[in-house]
């Protein structure tokens, strides 16, 4: 089971989201090795919840790993039957590889551990790791579940539940209210 999902106590102690670059959108992209765990796990969450707050038609979401091994296949089954036991839909997505033209087409880059965010060129405005913005842990990795067992999944899941709560509430901040 997940933990509940909410928001930072105190949305000042996390990091303010880079200004999008275009006016009213912003573009979030979330990168991890290979795209079918981690990073993925994190787009569905985050998409979902962005719908939820009513932010869909102006936040997109992407997700690549930094290696190619897995480019054009679906979302590791144990990845997606952690979603799918939430309600969440991970039917969707295959697997992509980072290149440069993922840093100019996003307003911020988000990469689950350290070794994924060298992999991006490193720490920068718009190039962070994706658990800075967590209200439990900000700055923390996010484990690789894949060599381990069911629980890794379900404990990246509740890491990705409150960094993607506190996520939607930064980006409610800088892009306003839903339009109705």
């Amino acid at each position: 089971m997940t933990e509940p999902v909410t928001g930072p106590a105190d949305r000042s102690a996390l990091p303010a989201l880079p200004p999008p670059r275009t006016p009213g959108r912003y573009a979030i992209a979330l990168v991890c090795l290979g795209n079918i765990c981690r990073s993925p796990m994190a787009d569905v969450v985050l998409t979902a919840r962005i719908a939820e707050a009513g932010l869909a038609d102006r936040v997109e979401v992407s997700s690549c790993g930094t290696g190619g091994w897995h480019v054009g296949e679906p979302m590791d089954r144990r990845a997606a039957a952690t979603l799918r036991a939430v309600g969440l839909d991970p039917s969707r997505h295959r697997a992509r590889q980072w290149d440069e033209g993922w840093r100019a087409r996003n307003d911020l880059v988000l990469a689950m551990d350290p070794d994924n965010l060298a992999g991006v060129g490193g720490r920068s405005e718009r190039v962070r790791l994706f658990r800075d913005f967590d209200p439990v842990d900000p700055g923390g990795e996010v484990p690789d579940p894949y060599y381990g067992g069911d629980d890794g999944f379900e404990e990246v899941l509740a890491m990705v539940e409150r960094t993607s709560a506190a996520l939607v509430a930064a980006l409610r901040e800088i892009l306003g209210p839903p339009t109705p």
